[in-house]
């Protein structure tokens, strides 16, 4: 009997300890949550003009490249029986092809250099696909109203937009640390002729800096697909733009897929964009000769000829592809200690509370931080940010259709601000993180 009731005083202390220890807790939350509020409303009150939408290059990168707005001279456009300053030649003059083939990892006549966009270039070819039909299969994809194209999530909403104004349906594909969820593609594809194509960002993808794996690309192009006309958009940004030693690597996707014996499945598009000046580099695409040749019999409808005399600058500035990778080294020290601010400032100024709720990856190249914080929480992180005067993407802009399932990731580009705004911009977002996640917590 006198153990029974010896059992039960324990018992009894032990709940009131616990107890007093979840009311110190709660105390605890409260008066951190009214910190954090505190924080917030100094923020809001000195409200500052910063805007992290985009991922732009900064003043000082496109500094570098200063150099290519210098005149050329006769022996620059004059080159054999061609004038570069005349019409014709809408595949782009040799001299680039040569210069940028390796970027592509294509021969140069599995290349094509025009304009300055290759986002343009994703909009024309689907433009020609839906009035013509893929090259060999010739069946204008305007003839169906439920085309679809598989949308590696999250991803780049530009891709999305232009998906939209197609009319295209978007299939979200969960991202892995290897590249989209192929398993789910795999299945997706071998049951329905209507998706059409994917849309990739294969190395340093955006917004989450993953670089598909070997395994990847080999499933991408020896895949089954219901649908003869399967198309990949290989967009290959940021092939070059690392931001610290270690880069990733990438199988060639062109020479992967003739080895799998799905030569004119991919299209493969690049651009100078974020190499020189993002309005006024020059844009390119790859794929097979075969494809390649009937594209060229469409551009010379829709063109003359492209801008050549830009292309030979691009050329005489560069000359080599070794002193393109040298280029983008100069790119590289201008971006990491930008990088390495956000990601420090995330480690040091969410809390440790709120942290078990939070994640980011640590990309080593591209343009973006992938951030996601807790579930249900990125739309008010993102309202309260701007009312302190911080501008971010939208909540959702990441998926298809704006619609973030979990409500949760936050696409970060440190590029275009200076390091002194960079720390006010993520001073505003760690508190606006730490507020809304605690406030969540302690519900």
């Amino acid at each position: 009997m006198l153990e029974f009731f010896q059992l039960n005083y324990l018992f009894h202390q032990l709940r009131t300890v616990k107890s007093r220890g979840t009311i110190m807790d709660q105390r605890h939350t409260g008066l951190l949550y009214k910190k954090f509020v505190d924080e917030y409303e100094k923020h809001v009150k000195n409200k500052r003009n910063i805007d992290m939408t985009r991922g732009k290059p900064s003043v000082e990168q496109l500094n570098l490249s200063n150099d290519l707005s210098k005149d050329l001279d006769e022996n620059d456009y004059l080159v054999g029986f061609n004038d570069y300053r005349n019409y014709g030649i809408v595949d782009g003059i040799i001299e680039a092809k040569q210069l940028f083939a390796p970027l592509l990892g294509a021969s140069i006549n599995e290349i094509m250099i025009s304009g300055n966009s290759s986002l343009n270039q994703m909009f024309d070819m689907l433009t020609l696909f839906f009035l013509k039909g893929v090259p060999s299969v010739y069946v204008p994809w305007s003839q169906n109203a439920s085309i679809k194209f598989l949308c590696p999530s999250p991803g780049y909403d530009r891709h999305f937009s232009i998906c939209e104004y197609f009319d295209i349906k978007m299939i979200p594909v969960e991202m892995t640390e290897t590249g989209p969820n192929m398993d789910e593609i795999e299945k997706l594809v071998e049951s329905d002729d209507m998706i059409k194509g994917i849309f990739c960002v294969p190395k340093y993808s955006n917004p989450e800096g993953i670089t598909y794996s070997d395994e990847t690309v080999h499933r991408l192009a020896s895949m089954k697909t219901k649908a003869a006309d399967f198309t990949i958009f290989w967009d290959n940004a940021y092939a070059l733009h690392h931001i610290y030693d270690d880069h990733d690597q990438l199988e060639n996707i062109l020479q992967v897929c003739k080895d799998h014996g799905n030569p004119d499945r991919a299209y493969i598009f690049s651009s100078t964009s974020k190499i020189t000046f993002a309005g006024a580099g020059i844009a390119m695409f790859a794929s097979s000769e075969k494809n390649i040749a009937e594209i060229k019999k469409h551009h010379s409808i829709k063109t003359i000829g492209p801008d050549k005399i830009n292309q030979m600058r691009h050329v005489k500035f560069f000359k080599t592809y070794d002193n393109i990778l040298k280029h983008m080294e100069k790119h590289s020290n201008i971006l990491r200690p930008k990088f390495d601010l956000v990601l420090k400032m995330l480690n040091e100024k969410i809390d440790i509370k709120v942290k078990e709720t939070v994640s980011w990856r640590k990309p080593n190249g591209g343009y973006f931080v992938s951030l996601d914080v807790m579930d249900g929480c990125a739309a008010e992180v993102i309202e309260k940010a701007l009312n302190a005067g911080l501008v971010l993407n939208k909540a959702g802009s990441t998926f298809p259709y704006n619609n973030d399932p979990r409500d949760r990731n936050i696409r970060l580009a440190p590029s275009f601000l200076s390091l002194e705004d960079l720390a006010e911009a993520m001073d505003i977002l760690c508190s606006c993180i730490n507020m809304v996640c605690l406030g969540k917590i302690s519900k």
